[in-house]
């Protein structure tokens, strides 16, 4: 039987690789190794959801295209010289 993960086919080799991994252990500093995006500060950043008509985000999406940034990037940066004024 094939099998899929995400699309890509696994062998029963495979598999049976990875369940002989998990009967022998884990190393815990391995499994506590934080995933994910990395921090941005000494602490945890806090999403803060703003909703934007159409019009507002193609021009922040328009400057944020010309500086080279992504949207948060962008919105982050305005935000900064916005705070600071």
């Amino acid at each position: 039987m094939a099998r899929k993960i995400q699309g890509h086919q696994v062998s029963d080799e495979q598999i049976d690789q990875w369940v002989d991994e998990a009967e022998a252990g884990y190393d815990p500093q391995w499994l506590s190794k934080r995933m994910g995006r990395p921090a941005r500060a000494d602490q945890a950043a806090r999403v803060v959801p703003v909703r934007l008509t159409d019009a507002e985000l193609r021009a922040v999406m328009a400057r944020a295209e010309r500086e080279h940034l992504n949207r948060s990037e962008a919105i982050r940066q305005a935000l900064a010289q916005w705070a600071a004024a």
